[in-house]
């Protein structure tokens, strides 16, 4: 008698589960090591297209000095004519333009993430525009200069920072209101510069004038060690900070079940924002749109990641060729470093304009 189909036993093949989960692993392990090579990669790139950039702006002048001899005058030894524009001229500049782009840069891209709108970048919400501000009315009304008229653009940013902070509240809002309050505070401050400047004589207007463009003219050797501290403290640590803000991302109320406190991290990342804008902003005025433009940069370079060392990078980056362009690229005319960035920001808001309608209607 045969045994009936059904009653007959089976063998069942199954991979076990286990193996399929260390297949998952291993996939994610391998784009995990992909990922941060291109990552690498990238900063690898930047780095050297800053140093290229920065040897162009402290040697190729109207004295073209040869990198030999700017090692020699570093070390010590006077070349006459060759030192003076180097050790104090074209040297200090372009090491200025590589701490106050990546502190802008740097301080834009934190921002426009932690609130998740690329339009978010301090010098967008005022955060510049208060340091700004605060020295025009120091300059023309009170007559100030120097050091004081520095600590008066620190404290006129920080200022603004505290009050868009404040506004702000708490909850899942809070970034959208920080917006708002920042572009409105904006709106103020540009009348009140306004109204300040309606008020100046025409040599108190021209001093004035810094302090709303941004130039690299009139640095010292101290003003960049000052700033240069602190990009050395500030920075590696909103790159430490940000890394919690793709957790932020997910909500308050999840980010809290995770542990994570949304708004003391989002008081953390603002106060390192401020720190870094303040600082630049207080040494060579607010240098237009390079924060707004260096995070979508780096983030279009980054493959649609946040990457705060790009975004420093390319800010660097920016600023140098900016300050070269608008020294050299009309004979006899130099313009402040802001004028060229202001110009190359019109068509990058253009572009991300478009880009976002784009993806809206591909959604």
């Amino acid at each position: 008698m045969t045994t009936p189909l059904l009653d007959r036993p089976t063998a069942v093949h199954a991979k076990p589960l286990h193996h399929d989960n260390d297949d998952t692993v291993a996939s994610l392990r391998t784009v995990r090591r992909r990922v941060h090579r291109r990552h690498w990669i990238l900063l690898a790139a930047l780095t050297a297209l800053v140093i290229g950039l920065f040897l162009v702006r402290a040697l190729l002048g109207d004295y073209r000095i040869s990198f030999a001899d700017g090692i020699r005058m570093i070390s010590g030894t006077t070349i006459p004519g060759a030192s003076f524009i180097f050790m104090e001229s074209t040297l200090p500049r372009a090491c200025m333009a590589v701490l106050a782009g990546a502190a802008f840069a740097a301080a834009g891209a934190a921002f426009q993430s932690m609130l998740r709108n690329p339009l978010a970048s301090p010098d967008v919400l005022g955060i510049n525009l208060g340091a700004s501000a605060a020295a025009v009315f120091a300059v023309v009304l009170l007559g100030w200069s120097g050091m004081p008229v520095t600590l008066v653009a620190f404290a006129g940013a920080v200022a603004v920072a505290v009050t868009i902070h404040a506004f702000a509240g708490r909850g899942g809002a809070a970034t959208g209101r920080m917006i708002l309050v920042g572009v409105g505070l904006a709106a103020v401050l540009s009348s009140v510069v306004h109204w300040v400047l309606l008020r100046a004589d025409i040599y108190r207007a021209q001093d004035a004038l810094v302090w709303l463009t941004g130039s690299l003219g009139t640095v010292t050797w101290g003003e960049i060690a000052r700033l240069g501290t602190v990009v050395a403290v500030a920075l590696p640590l909103l790159v430490v900070v940000t890394r919690q803000l793709g957790i932020l991302a997910l909500g308050d109320d999840l980010a809290a079940g995770l542990g994570l406190r949304a708004t003391r991290l989002r008081g953390l990342i603002t106060a390192l924002v401020v720190a870094l804008t303040a600082s630049a902003t207080a040494v060579c005025g607010p240098i237009a749109f390079v924060g707004f433009l260096s995070g979508p940069i780096a983030h279009r370079l980054a493959a649609g990641r946040t990457s705060i060392p790009a975004a420093a990078l390319v800010g660097a980056a920016l600023v140098l060729a900016a300050d070269y362009v608008s020294a050299y690229a009309v004979p006899g005319t130099a313009y402040p470093v802001g004028v060229i960035t202001g110009l190359a920001g019109a068509p990058v808001l253009v572009w991300l304009l478009i880009a976002g309608r784009r993806s809206i209607q591909e959604k």
